[in-house]
This record gives structure tokens, sequence and C-alpha cells, in this order.
């Protein structure tokens, strides 16, 4: 059997990516680029923007808080130990309603945590507040990554 831990990982090391916290737990070489995992610790009202992902589907593992994901027409309200799936194609956002949220996304096929990483900064300290982020140049960047933005973040 092979493979490692996560904190085996020099990926593993917490970055700062639009105003929340991730890891990327298993990077897409470990898989052959079948999949990814990416751990996103988010704080209250923290939300993306409405998004497409043409390359790839995403699950959802709520693994701490309460989270809505928009999902094409659907709202989906989830808490600790809930599960969504986000399939390729259609556009969804989500928003943390509860005081913290944490979660573990995996992307399949993999590829855009490499994405996440080129578009962050490194977490020096966990009592540090957020690094600035510049929206219109990961915006930009997602392109190559077959992502685009569809609309604001939810309400």
């Amino acid at each position: 059997m092979t493979g490692t831990t996560p904190s085996a990982h020099a990926s593993a090391q917490p970055f700062w990516f639009l105003g929340g916290r991730a890891r990327i737990l298993v990077p897409g070489e470990e898989t052959h680029g079948a999949a990814s995992v990416v751990e996103f610790a988010d704080p209250r009202d923290h939300a993306t923007p409405l998004h497409i992902h043409e390359a790839e589907d995403e699950v959802w593992v709520v693994l701490e808080g309460e989270i809505s994901f928009h999902v094409g027409d659907d709202r989906l309200d989830l808490r600790a130990g809930q599960v969504a799936h986000g399939p390729r194609g259609v556009p969804h956002a989500y928003r943390v309603r509860s005081a913290g949220s944490l979660m573990a996304v995996t992307f399949a096929p993999a590829g855009i945590e490499k994405w996440f990483r080129q578009n962050s900064s490194p977490v020096l300290s966990l009592e540090d507040a957020p690094a600035a982020f510049d929206i219109g140049a990961i915006v930009a960047a997602a392109e190559p990554f077959r992502l685009r933005v569809a609309g604001p973040p939810p309400a």
C-alpha cells in the first residue's frame, strides 16, 4: 500500500486564499491527477463569488460549522457531517453562516489546487489576520484552469 499522511506534504502548509485559510491535503500528484483534496477554514460570512468549474466536479464535506451552498437554482444548508456535490459546469457558491467553518473539498480531476496555491499567500502565524488579496488578479489567473466567475457572492 502506498500513500502518506497529510502532514507529510509540504503542500499541507496553510495559506491564505480569499480571506480564508486553506491547505492542500492531497495534491493531484498523489492520485495521478484523478483527484485532489483541499481544506478550507473560513470565518463567518466568508463567501465565494458565483463561479463555474468547467474541468472538475467538487464534493464538499462540512467538518465544522454551517455553510449555505448555492448550486444552480438550489440552496443547500449544510452542517458538520453533511456532504454535497457541485457538478462541473453548474454555477455554484457558498457562504459561511456560523462563527467559522472547516470543510474538505475533493476536486476531480485534480489540477485546480495549483490555482489556489498560485493565488495565495503563506500563513506565517495562525494568530495573524488574513492577508489582503487582489480579486481581479485572482479571477484573471483562473482562465487557464477553466474556472470563471458568473456573479457576485450569495447574499
